[in-house]
């Protein structure tokens, strides 16, 4: 028990070295230094999609009338960046390595009435609160704000413009200009501040630098037609009639600030800085000794229970006179008769050690830093790609259970542990993405990215799950130590306690206990757009969930099987599912109290994303309930001898 708390404070600490396995650094010339292998002469910055928290739809750069983009390629992104809706783009801002500009026109657009370029799209998109993404030097560009306490907040969301009824939660970029809460202004300036470290590597030339943060200041600047004034206070209004012609220049400036920060460490102000991720250690750790404690609990009495049970059995086998049994050891003749819709529960069970293995895999990669928030991307991949290469385990654990059921039909059970599940998650994920595609969102994955995942399950995963399926019927059957009863056993009448759906109800609820506090960190960084970092405590998260889920199933089991009720095999596995119906309510919960959004359809893809994670939960969490009950079951009729 003392191992567990250890290994936590290791990967707690271990979260401060966020470039462990990480990427190369980038060095940039000195200021009139030509480029070379060594270094860059320029800083190239890319602008992502606009996301907003009023709404799910995620729009790309390119849908709004800001300035052309650069004819420079795109950087080449990752599968998993490409799934997430991430559309980097070049972009037109020209930044020189130790270069101050003052003030520099970036280009103007002019429109006539509201209905010319996108003006009434782009005002709108202000008042749902769309934010820019921007990206430099693979480090996003950053607003930062001071509260009241004097704490510095950073976020990577950078406000398209000023809304009246928001004018308080961005007071320090709106300032007192935004005097009605029907105004709108539009950010089209950007202060940009970038901190830089010296290089002093050995092998380096005298003068590189490294960019260890990039601050951007956004400001509403009404320029005059004639000429650029960055420095008037004088804001730019857009207002629901163009009386007139308005023209909207965009422009910026750029200083660069030594800092102390070494390159390593460069994400600790993001990281630091996210809202409430000081408070949150303490709530884990006591959820982590809560169910530490539960735990141990639980296993105690059960053990206990146990060995007082198998004394009496064992007593009886001893004493001459006849005594009538009682308990677990009735059922031992039916205890391993196969279930009804044994095809089905295989195939389930299939794939839920698919999964098991690639969260396992997954999260173990991120604890030792590969798939951190800088290898943008990698996490998604990472899973798409463990998935795919673990279909001979979903064949080799289906094939197995179904052997061991007495199944003949293998042709049918191979093809549907292949595409039960994946068929499923498809099915769900197309019609939402069909839904972003006709709504012309970022979030749309392009055509050929679905043919990528297609090739991914038809090529990789469905191949390998025939071949895991080969061997795992070719194995000899799982053997058990006591032989079933060729006529079933009348099953008594259950108590209330005792019946299906109060033990689904009741297995899941401990091992959500584990998780519920991580949920709300991990539904932030999907919906809310924030970063994720903390896999190390994650990995300890999912062991305690494996954990309690295994010991809740187990517990369950036991006390159906002294209830003289044999038919342990889909309660096994409905018990540790019982986990995703909480996580269903949860997440009805999150959308409930966090999230705003204005219309239909966000809610709508919001609550089909959470089917399939709610879906996937219930395969991954039923299987790790059922494989813990059947190795329990296996092991205590196996010390009982039997006549």
């Amino acid at each position: 028990m003392l191992l567990v708390p250890f290994v936590a404070v290791l990967f707690l600490v271990s979260v401060s070295g966020f470039y462990l396995p990480g990427l190369a650094p980038t060095n940039y010339c000195p200021a009139n230094s030509p480029e070379n292998k060594k270094c860059k002469s320029g800083i190239p910055l890319y602008v992502n999609k606009l996301t907003s928290p009023k709404s799910f739809i995620a729009y790309g750069y390119e849908k709004f009338d800001f300035c052309p983009t650069s004819n420079e390629d795109s950087p080449v992104e990752n599968l998993g960046q490409v799934v997430f809706g991430e559309r980097l783009l070049p972009s037109d801002y020209e930044i020189v390595p130790e270069k101050t500009v003052d003030c520099q026109k970036l280009c103007t657009k002019k429109y006539q009435k509201p209905s010319d370029n996108g003006y009434e799209f782009l005002r709108n998109a202000v008042i749902l609160q769309y934010a820019h993404h921007w990206v430099m030097d693979n480090l996003p560009v950053t607003v930062c704000l001071t509260n009241e306490g004097t704490k510095r907040y950073c976020s990577a969301s950078i406000p398209l413009g000023c809304f009246g009824e928001t004018r308080d939660l961005s007071n320090s970029l709106c300032g007192a200009f935004t005097r009605t809460k029907s105004e709108v202004y539009l950010f089209n300036h950007a202060q940009f501040t970038i901190y830089y470290h010296p290089v002093k590597d050995s092998w380096s030339d005298e003068g590189m630098i490294r960019l260890v943060g990039v601050v951007v200041e956004p400001r509403s600047i009404a320029h005059p037609a004639d000429k650029l004034d960055c420095k008037s206070t004088q804001p730019l209004l857009l207002p629901v009639n163009l009386n007139s012609e308005l023209s909207i220049t965009y422009s910026y400036s750029v200083k660069f600030e030594p800092s102390e920060i070494k390159w390593a460490s460069r994400w600790d102000y993001i990281l630091e800085s996210m809202p409430q991720s000081n408070i949150q250690w303490l709530s884990i750790l006591n959820s982590v000794v809560l169910v530490l404690f539960l735990s141990a609990l639980v296993a105690t009495i059960l053990l206990r229970t146990l060995r007082r049970d198998i004394a009496r059995y064992s007593q009886l086998e001893n004493s001459s006179e006849v005594q009538e049994e009682s308990g677990w050891k009735l059922v031992h003749g039916d205890v391993f008769r196969p279930p009804t819709w044994g095809m089905l529960l295989s195939v389930l069970l299939g794939s839920g050690s698919q999964l098991f293995l690639m969260v396992l895999v997954t999260l173990f990669f991120a604890c030792l830093g590969f798939l951190s928030p800088a290898n943008r991307g990698a996490l998604m991949t990472c899973a798409l790609a463990m998935y795919a290469c673990s279909g001979s385990l979903a064949g080799y654990v289906s094939a197995r259970i179904y052997k061991f059921m007495g199944g003949l039909r293998w042709k049918t059970n191979v093809l549907l542990t292949a595409t039960l599940c994946p068929a499923v998650v498809f099915v769900i994920f197309f019609v939402l993405d069909l839904a972003l595609w006709i709504l012309q969102s970022a979030n749309a994955m392009p055509f050929g990215t679905i043919v990528a995942l297609l090739a991914l399950w038809l090529g990789v995963s469905l191949p390998l799950c025939f071949v895991g399926a080969f061997f795992g019927f070719r194995k000899p059957m799982i053997e058990v130590p006591i032989r079933t009863n060729q006529i079933p056993r009348q099953i008594p009448f259950l108590t209330a306690y005792s019946r299906p759906t109060i033990t689904f109800f009741l297995g899941g609820l401990l091992p959500f206990s584990c998780i519920f506090i991580q949920l709300f960190f991990i539904f932030n960084s999907i919906w809310g757009t924030q970063f994720y970092f903390m896999f190390g405590l994650l990995f300890l998260v999912f062991l305690m969930l494996v954990i309690t889920c295994s010991e809740t199933a187990i517990l369950l089991c036991y006390f159906q099987l002294c209830s003289e009720d044999y038919r342990w095999w889909w309660r096994a596995f409905h018990c540790g599912a019982g986990t995703s119906f909480y996580l269903f309510i949860y997440s009805l919960h999150y959308f409930i109290s966090r999230l705003d959004f204005r219309d239909a359809i966000s809610g709508f893809l919001y609550f089909g994303y959470i089917t399939i994670i709610v879906w996937l939960s219930f395969l991954l969490t039923g299987s790790i309930g059922f494989f813990a009950c059947l190795w329990f079951v296996r092991k205590i009729y196996a010390v009982v001898k039997v006549d």
